[in-house]
């Protein structure tokens, strides 16, 4: 149907519009991806200075991811509350408080700190993003919601060498101390340049699959729908936390952190490239696999993702000590495990509309917090054992497990949710009933 013949599908706001507002918030991302994806290189740096455990140290990045998705229920109640800009200045402020926190520690709980304060600001700062992309583009979700948390899993993708550089030639405090403040300061200026969609610039989608209504947080935790999701998601989220927070330890128990890669162009050690290598892989699979959704549904799209995430960290496993097999193997595992950020938001999004969503994703978010519990865990499962093959292989069956459900139980229990959200059988086509079953009426 042509926009002549049904203006209700006329586009209310200009594309530049709603496209500013979407590169402003991958900027935000940007500046906060360091808190998280950059730790694993500070953390044989302040074990080298201070002698402390490894697992005790990283017990500082799970306050962070437990501060980070915990929160968002109640972030998500301030946003609907206070709007985006004020929001994101606020985590901004922060993110910078909490690596100069870092900067000054010198005992254990100073990390801690510092870890539980970079957490209430990235979770502030990426609950709204998100948020923001669901609710501009319910025509593009996967794709929207793929760069702006494509923005988070690469933004660190550039800095990582400055940082890595820094380290080496001034140590780690005034790494921290620098840095913080520079992510700090950008985020703090985009955060004004941000503004929710008004009633009249909401669009529908001529594409996708809807629901007619918005469901409040209550309705939607009462669904198996829901529930289902949040499983899958704890699944999936595990061995990428991993993978992000023991990455530089895996490499330097697999004898491959110091190995010199020679490409030809340059020589660079094995682990920095990897990282970086990784945060690019990370960021284009949100993008990459949100799109995906948007033509070929969510949960055809987790099927792919989630059994290409298994397979590759059983295969780091087993040829991880190969330094080359270990740079290839660790960008599938990111390839494979960056696109749960787009993929869970667009579907949450879908289901349940875009009015009461940044509560209703804020709590599905918390699963990456309890995703982090398994990290220190993992440490001490390695140190019991003496290999990370046990680790790795325990988390790639949690990735297999959550592609057979999106099989076997994700694919019925949405199309049961989209007859219960008021769209008769007849009005969905059955190769649809995957992509999306929720509405955006914001």
């Amino acid at each position: 149907m042509s926009e002549k013949a049904n203006p209700a599908l006329k586009p209310q706001v200009s594309e530049a519009t709603r496209w500013l507002q979407l590169v402003v918030g991958v900027v935000c991302m940007v500046a906060t991806a360091n808190i998280q994806y950059a730790w694993t290189l500070f953390v044989p740096e302040i074990q080298q200075t201070f002698g402390w455990e490894r697992a005790s140290i990283q017990i500082a990045f799970t306050i962070f991811v437990l501060v980070q998705t915990w929160l968002a229920p109640i972030e998500g109640y301030f946003i609907d509350k206070f709007g985006p800009r004020l929001m994101v200045a606020f985590g901004a402020i922060f993110i910078g408080l909490a690596w100069i926190i870092n900067s000054q520690a010198t005992s254990l709980m100073g990390f801690y700190a510092g870890a539980a304060i970079g957490g209430i600001g990235v979770g502030s700062i990426y609950a709204t993003c998100i948020n923001n992309a669901l609710k501009w583009f319910p025509d593009r979700r996967g794709l929207a919601v793929g760069l702006t948390a494509g923005g988070y899993g690469a933004g660190s993708a550039a800095t990582i060498l400055p940082i890595a550089a820094m380290i080496e030639s001034s140590g780690f405090q005034e790494t921290f101390f620098f840095f913080g403040l520079l992510q700090g300061g950008l985020a703090f200026v985009a955060a004004w340049f941000l503004r929710s969609p008004g009633k009249d610039e909401i669009r529908t989608s001529q594409k996708l699959v809807q629901s007619r209504r918005d469901y409040t947080l209550k309705e939607a935790m009462s669904t198996k729908l829901f529930w289902l999701m949040f499983l899958m998601f704890i699944c999936v989220v595990t061995g990428g936390m991993m993978a992000v927070a023991q990455l530089g330890v895996i490499a330097q128990d697999l004898g491959v952190k110091e190995f010199e890669v020679n490409l030809y162009f340059f020589t660079m050690a094995a682990l920095p490239l990897a990282l970086m290598l990784d945060r690019i892989m990370n960021g284009i699979s949100r993008p990459l696999f949100g799109w995906i959704s948007d033509n070929i549904g969510r949960e055809k799209t987790m099927v792919i993702a989630f059994t290409l995430e298994g397979l590759g960290i059983i295969a780091l496993g087993y040829f991880g000590h190969n330094p080359y097999a270990f740079l290839i193997l660790s960008g599938v595992v990111f390839l494979a495990w960056g696109e749960v950020y787009s993929l869970f938001s667009a579907l949450a999004g879908d289901a349940f509309g875009t009015k009461h969503i940044g509560k209703i994703y804020g709590v599905l978010y918390t699963a990456k917090g309890i995703g982090a519990l398994f990290v220190p865990v993992g440490n001490l499962l390695m140190e019991a054992t003496g290999t990370w093959a046990t680790v790795l292989y325990t988390v790639a069956a949690m990735d297999l497990f959550a592609a057979f459900l999106a099989v076997v139980a994700l694919r019925p229990t949405l199309a049961a949710h989209v007859a219960r959200s008021g769209l008769a059988e007849k009005d969905v086509p059955t190769e649809n009933l995957g992509r999306a079953a929720g509405a955006a009426v914001s």
